[in-house]
């Protein structure tokens, strides 16, 4: 796909899982014992100019950044308040530097609640952070866990988003099996999280926020009927009584990973094309993994034009209307 064409015909994607590493924050994480993050074997190289190289090549016009695992919270509250502060104001000053080309995910600083609120609060509404990047867990808290409820109240009572993004659970040296955590637990941690999270009830309790989930969903949409099926003979309120697929409905779900060609069918049994967006997991996924990605899906009949003009751009401008072309 050409880049300069895309955009000229208003289809110049919107990454909405793309990752940034400012040279401080790479620092800060090594320096904290993460230089191999959830067992990858380093920490990738960033910077605004070569992140702006790979989008013109993958055909993507606006990234939207976050912090990935392991976040911005090692172990010290106070480093944590501070690094959170400086990740949050430098995606701001990318997104006005770069105008058009990048938005931001406001980095929380989980387990900190009561600071995360405050954190997540003035990047929405002072930075103009697009939503928050919440972890699947942060040191066994999973999404849902009730103390995070007024952290989900925050962000619902903005109209604003949740991206969702996986990390390593706290057994995962014994889950992994000696292999890097995103090969299955990235994954399946996603599908713990999400259930959890629509179980609780949290989602009921504090209606308004727009849910992201990474890499399709994980694997949810292949367990999504199990799941409400069991809970509702099984769990007691508020589990019973959610609405779980029809709230899995409700959310969207980014293409990073390797959805095609099989994933994504069962992703389209949940939800249609319309709740599908574009993501490319970079730089943590290298170009040429991700561009043979685009490729596979650029030339799946799975979607038609249509589906793809929703994914690529349509659907996020949506979400996301500072970033909606003027038509």
């Amino acid at each position: 796909m050409n880049h300069d064409n895309a955009v000229a015909s208003g289809r110049g994607r919107i990454d909405v899982h793309a990752h940034f590493l400012p040279d401080f924050y790479s620092a800060a994480a090594a320096a904290a014992g993460h230089s191999q993050p959830d067992g990858m074997p380093r920490l990738p190289a960033w910077s605004a100019e070569d992140h702006l190289r790979f989008m013109d090549r993958a055909g993507v016009e606006t990234a939207i950044l976050s912090i990935s695992s392991p976040g911005v919270h090692f172990g010290n509250d106070q480093a944590a308040i501070e690094l959170a502060r400086r990740v949050n104001e430098t995606g701001a000053g990318i997104s006005a530097a770069y105008p058009g080309r990048f938005g931001f995910f406001a980095s929380a600083l989980l387990p900190d609640v009561d600071h995360s609120v405050a954190e997540v609060s003035y990047a929405i509404d002072e930075l103009g952070a697009v939503g928050v990047v919440l972890f699947s867990n942060t040191d066994g808290m999973y999404l849902g866990d009730p103390r995070m409820d007024p952290l989900i109240a925050a962000v619902a009572a903005r109209k604003s988003t949740i991206f969702i993004h996986p990390t390593t659970p706290v057994c995962g040296e014994a889950l992994t099996l000696g292999r890097p955590a995103p090969i299955l637990e990235f994954p399946l941690d996603t599908t713990r999280a999400v259930t959890n999270l629509v179980l609780s009830g949290v989602l009921d309790r504090h209606p308004g926020a727009t849910v992201v989930l990474p890499h399709a969903g994980g694997a949810l949409s292949s367990i999504a009927d199990r799941v409400a099926e069991i809970s509702s003979r099984l769990l007691p309120p508020p589990a019973n009584e959610v609405d779980f697929l029809g709230t899995l409905r409700s959310f969207y779900y980014d293409i990073a990973g390797f959805p095609f060609p099989r994933q994504i069918l069962s992703v389209l049994g949940l939800v249609g094309p319309d709740k599908l967006l574009f993501g490319t997991d970079w730089p943590y996924t290298v170009e040429p993994t991700v561009l043979g990605q685009v490729a596979a899906y650029e030339r799946s009949e799975i979607l038609d034009a249509e589906a793809h003009r929703l994914l690529d751009r349509n659907t996020a401008e949506v979400l996301f209307p500072q970033f909606a072309h003027k038509h």
